[in-house]
């Protein structure tokens, strides 16, 4: 096998990346996981791809594959940009590297692209889960048909449109991604029924126990990196599925890119990458600091009260014809016919259901219960004044006290046992089934979901899951004037406090792999939390690495300023003129001034509405707002922000522009955080995952608050300096990041981050930034 240097797609690679490629390879060999914190700058990127490619090629690896996860938008584009250099410097006798990036059907579904055929983003899911079904049922055994005469049948209807002299005798095409289809815009039909031609075109083209790559019309291995536009461009020229073709070419890439739903989710693993979750893979978790968030939030489940009414009128749909059939004792109906025969099938009984839906309609009237009373005790008058309520948190136990919740206390007591609980899936499913093969209408069905948590709410335990009720604001004027459900949508959620055994275990499945960030540190503790103890007590290696910043250290000057705890307590709320604010009011009005774009991370919004509004007095640059919004307006103002002359941006630390956005070259010039971020510790749900960390780790505070706020504001200030020609200033403001007391952080930043933020009183800040800027920019104004 070649050296790994020729997989990399540079010159010559930094030191960093020569120790980190050869830890990976030798590591994933004995079916271990690097964890390795680099620095921007280190080639994380290349290091991860050179490791796995060349195990991917090595014919004495088991390894078939290489599966990248990112959180973050533009590291995928990173990891894009990266598999186009090593392809475009290869040996000429060598073949390129196969590589894929994953969406979802909405960026590839041809109909929803160009928004014909009825399907647009509002309802792309439903509808194609609903096509895909009934192209199945007419083609399947027993059907009327074969998918290739309902593929022929679309093209023929071009055929008829140009014949019939349609727009001048030129056929109507479905065109997008610059490639014309064989089929027209308008969703085509068999017997009344709809059906997707691109489904069909797949399903004849699928051989039937063949593999599901044989039905890939145009050449893949060896094309390089097909992306999105690609794959639909070649899928829509020979009539077939590009979502289909997605998951054909899934497990014959050499690289596939995608994002931690594509592992961690179990309904995304269940139906469409479980293929890749085997110890054939190398596995890549990129932004890595990450995964313990994203994954908790994915093993997390809850249901809204909606979707426990549509589950009620569902139950009740599939319920009345057999119940209407037997109390009239006539000729059996059709529905009943088709209900009786999939409750057979299914193992299901007529009781189960009615004890289902009575179980749903009473939880729901419990639900309503306490959230009336929760209302009443809070916000007393509340009806009047329904737009003016807040999101809240409804607690089904004490936070720090593990034991039963209150819901499940009160199905106990109203005679619904375990069985009902476990029941619900199996049933959901049954009448899920049912109602799709009754309806020709493309929906969601609401009894499976609901179904499925509320399994999990009874087979879950009561230790490391936390249940509570959650309100969140919406608005339905559907609703009474006086129903707080006019003004919320109630959700009973279930919290996986500690989902490190989740992560671990999924973790376990795949050959080996690297975990990587900028913001690590502590490693011990992340490989706590991120489950890789599990890897380790399996007897498969762990290997850790650091790696700082490389870039000249002339070109950064670092601060840690000794000011009063930024805290709620000694700052007071937004607008209180104290002391301690104003310290912070001079400190980012000194950094605002740097020359250059600047970025202000504050604890929260509401701070970063105050920062704003003093800076705006203050500077004479431009100051823009990051409020809670969509993700289009953070977008705008982002760009905004790198557009034309300086300015401040001023955002939430735990806001999405602090980190996975890039801020190359110019577009930014300095960075100050102000605080520690730590989340809220009087939500009811992070003090229930702050006591199941205590008991799994010994330091809830430490683990479950502490170290990842630390990481937030690491990674507000790796945003400066991103290439070695960079200048840049970072500043922590805040005694915590300075002194060495009790309650300090310092000791979890990396041993050279610590060195170069060497503490700094308040009234010295000034002087260094005019000093370091004069140095670095003499002809800039400061």
């Amino acid at each position: 096998m070649a050296d790994w240097r020729t997989i990399f797609g540079h010159d010559e690679p930094y030191d960093e990346q020569v120790d980190g490629i050869e830890t990976a390879i030798e590591t994933a060999r004995d079916d271990g996981f690097s964890v390795i914190e680099g620095a921007c700058g280190t080639g994380k990127t290349m290091l991860a791809l050179t490791a796995g490619l060349h195990l991917v090629r090595d014919p004495d690896s088991r390894y078939e594959r290489v599966f990248v996860l990112t959180s973050v938008k533009q590291q995928l584009r990173q990891f894009e940009t990266d598999l186009r250099t090593i392809n475009a410097n290869l040996p000429d006798d060598w073949k390129p590297v196969s590589a894929l990036t994953l969406v979802g059907k909405a960026d590839v579904c041809p109909y929803n692209r160009e928004n014909a055929g009825g399907i647009d983003d509002g309802n792309v899911y439903e509808r194609c889960e609903g096509l895909r079904e009934r192209t199945r049922d007419l083609t399947g055994e027993g059907g009327s048909t074969t998918a290739q005469n309902l593929a022929s049948r679309a093209r023929s209807q071009q055929t008829g449109l140009a014949d019939s002299g349609s727009r001048g005798g030129a056929a109507t095409y479905l065109e997008t991604a610059d490639e014309p289809s064989p089929y027209p815009p308008e969703m085509p039909e068999y017997s009344d029924v709809e059906y997707c031609p691109f489904y069909a075109q797949f399903l004849d083209d699928l051989p039937e126990d063949g593999d599901p790559v044989e039905a890939v019309p145009f050449d893949f291995d060896g094309g390089g990196l097909i992306e999105p536009d690609d794959l639909v461009a070649h899928s829509v020229q020979w009539g077939t599925c590009p979502h289909s073709m997605m998951g054909a070419l899934l497990s014959h890439v050499e690289v596939v890119v995608g994002n931690y739903y594509h592992a961690f989710d179990p309904v995304t693993t269940a139906g469409f990458t479980g293929a890749l979750v085997d110890d054939s893979t190398f596995l890549v978790c990129d932004e890595a600091h990450m995964l313990e968030p994203r994954v908790r939030d994915l093993v997390s489940q809850s249901v809204g009260d909606s979707t426990l009414r549509d589950a009620e009128s569902e139950l009740t749909r599939v319920i009345q014809p057999v119940k209407f059939d037997d109390r009239e004792s006539k000729h059996t109906t059709a529905d009943a016919d088709l209900v009786r025969a999939e409750l057979e099938d299914a193992n299901v009984t007529l009781r189960e259901l009615e004890e289902t839906r009575d179980f749903v309609r009473d939880l729901r009237e419990e639900l309503d219960r306490r959230v009336a009373a929760h209302l009443d005790s809070e916000h007393r008058g509340w009806k009047a004044n329904l737009a003016d309520l807040p999101d809240a948190e409804i607690p089904l136990r004490d936070p720090t006290v593990p034991q039963p919740d209150e819901i499940s206390k009160w199905a106990e007591n109203a005679g619904y046992d375990g069985g009902t609980w476990a029941r619900a899936e199996a049933v959901g499913a049954v009448v899920a089934r049912i109602l799709n093969e009754a309806d020709e209408e493309d929906r969601e069905r609401a009894s499976l979901p609901a179904g499925r948590t509320l399994g999990e709410w009874y087979r879950n335990d009561h230790e490391e899951y936390f249940r509570e009720i959650v309100l969140e604001r919406t608005w339905n004027d559907r609703e009474p004037d006086d129903s707080w459900r006019r003004a919320y949508n109630a959700k009973l959620a279930m919290q996986n406090c500690v989902p490190s055994d989740a992560i671990g275990e999924q973790l376990g499945e795949f050959g080996g792999g690297i975990l990587m960030s900028a913001t690590l540190e502590p490693l011990e503790i992340f490989e706590e939390v991120s489950g890789l103890v599990h890897i380790e007590n399996d007897g498969r290696p762990v290997v850790e690495r650091t790696y700082g910043l490389n870039f000249p250290e002339p070109n950064r000057e670092s601060f840690a300023i000794d000011a009063p705890k930024f805290t709620y307590d000694n700052r007071g709320a937004p607008g209180e003129e104290t002391r301690e604010r104003q310290v912070y009011a001079d400190a980012i009005r000194d950094v605002a001034r740097s020359p250059g774009n600047v970025l202000v991370g504050m604890p929260n919004y509401a701070e970063a509405k105050w920062a704003a509004e003093h800076l705006r007095e203050v500077v004479d640059k431009r100051v823009l707002l990051d409020e809670s919004s969509a993700d289009d307006a953070t977008e705008a103002l982002k760009d905004e922000f790198f557009d034309g002359e300086a300015k401040v941006l001023v955002t939430s630390l735990r806001g999405t522009l602090t980190e996975g956005v890039d801020y190359r070259g110019d577009r930014l010039r300095a960075a100050v955080v102000c605080g520690v971020p730590i989340i809220n510790t009087a939500s009811p749900r992070t003090r229930a995952v702050r006591t199941a960390y205590e008991r799994k780790f010994g330091d809830g505070f430490t683990y479950a608050l502490t170290v990842p706020a630390v990481r937030k504001a690491r990674q507000a200030l790796g945003r400066v300096i991103r290439g070695s020609d960079e200048r840049g200033v970072r500043v922590l403001v805040d005694s915590r990041y300075a002194r060495d007391s009790w309650d300090s952080v310092r000791e979890f930043f990396p041993e050279t981050e610590r060195e170069e933020f060497q503490p700094v009183s308040p009234d010295m800040l000034s002087l260094g930034l005019e000093r370091f800027w004069r140095e670095r920019q003499p002809n800039e104004s400061f």
